[in-house]
């Protein structure tokens, strides 16, 4: 059997010297190397900014949908979309497991997992597409898929339902970064509050700050308003284009007295929000860019266009336990299970 690194740099092909999520193209032939994980795929959760934008382009048409999917996986070998550069995660059944990996992983052959790596670098065939779900940009699939040694994952829990496990899964690094990084007493805001990442930082913000402190939901119409105030996750909810930064600024102004916010966490799946967010932000406040649609040029170029001093954060979607957190959200909180179940899953 074929020994491979570590962080699957024996699958690049093109360019070499690289490691699989920025290679263009990698090799997904399924015979494993000695240290990989073989999983029978039963679903993809692409991410919204990539969902969205291979939809849209699609004319929201579904085999049109079907036929681009199919073409980025053949022409790269992982579901990396090239425009977002960006591609989401799955949930399957443990195949085969690698030699090399004997007493450095609990998985074992039968094990359902959900995979916390990106799709932008993970080995996929496509054998099939059975089902795309274009309301909770979900792909029901037959194909394969290769975990590297150093991919992380989660065994499928069974007290939830599998969907609704992929779902949060898919968004788990938001939550999580929203729990370390929003204190007590502190004005903050989730632009996408009531999207799939957005609820979940909903709640950990409103958690973290506080009865002193002030959660804003921002989004451009009052969709999930309602449910949200009755969950009492946010303080303020407000209307307004974040692709309209002055505009936003306004809204975000009148909602805290012109103090602005400590923290702003950017949850949504459109182009040009950046500047939104920096401005919303007071001075040596953070901006988390949690969001696949971010022009980190626009937002580091645009906030010293602006004379904006403030801290900028990329949404990496790991931190230590975020899969965990993220689960424990949907155990302890049944009104935002109920909704994640009829939205989501």
């Amino acid at each position: 059997m074929k020994k491979g690194n570590k962080y699957g740099t024996h699958r690049v092909i093109e360019p070499k010297n690289v490691l699989p999520q920025p290679a263009i193209k990698v090799d997904n032939d399924m015979e494993i190397y000695d240290n990989e994980i073989r999983i029978d795929v039963q679903t993809l959760n692409i991410d919204s900014a990539s969902f969205t934008q291979i939809y849209n382009a699609a004319g929201k048409d579904v085999e049109e949908t079907k036929k681009s999917i199919l073409k980025i996986v053949a022409d790269r070998g992982k579901h990396q979309n090239p425009v977002t550069g960006s591609g989401g995660m799955l949930i399957g059944t443990v195949e085969a497991v690698g030699p090399a990996l004997e007493g450095k992983t609990d998985l074992k052959v039968g094990d359902k997992i959900a995979t916390l790596v990106s799709l932008s670098l993970t080995p996929l065939r496509i054998d099939e597409i059975i089902e795309i779900r274009p309301e909770i940009d979900q792909v029901d699939i037959k194909g394969k898929a290769i975990l590297f040694e150093s991919g992380i994952y989660a065994k499928i829990p069974s007290d939830l339902p599998e969907n609704l496990v992929l779902s949060v899964l898919d968004v788990a690094g938001a939550p999580a970064q929203t729990a370390k990084i929003a204190k007590s007493g502190e004005t903050v805001a989730i632009i996408g509050g009531p999207g799939k990442a957005g609820m979940l930082c909903l709640y950990e913000a409103k958690r973290r700050v506080g009865p002193t402190g002030k959660v804003i939901c921002l989004n451009y119409d009052d969709t999930r308003f309602k449910e949200i105030k009755e969950m009492g996750l946010a303080d303020v909810c407000i209307e307004a284009d974040a692709t309209d930064a002055v505009g936003t600024l306004k809204k975000i102004e009148e909602a805290t007295d012109g103090q602005l916010c400590d923290v702003v966490i950017n949850c949504v799946n459109v182009e040009n929000t950046e500047m939104a967010s920096i401005l919303a932000t007071k001075d040596d406040g953070l901006v988390y860019f949690f969001s696949m649609a971010t022009s980190f040029t626009k937002a580091a170029l645009g906030a010293e266009g602006v004379g904006k001093d403030v801290n900028m954060m990329i949404g990496n979607g790991y931190t230590k336990g975020h899969g965990e957190i993220t689960l424990q959200i949907m155990r302890e909180c049944k009104p935002l299970r109920d909704l994640y179940e009829k939205l989501f899953a």
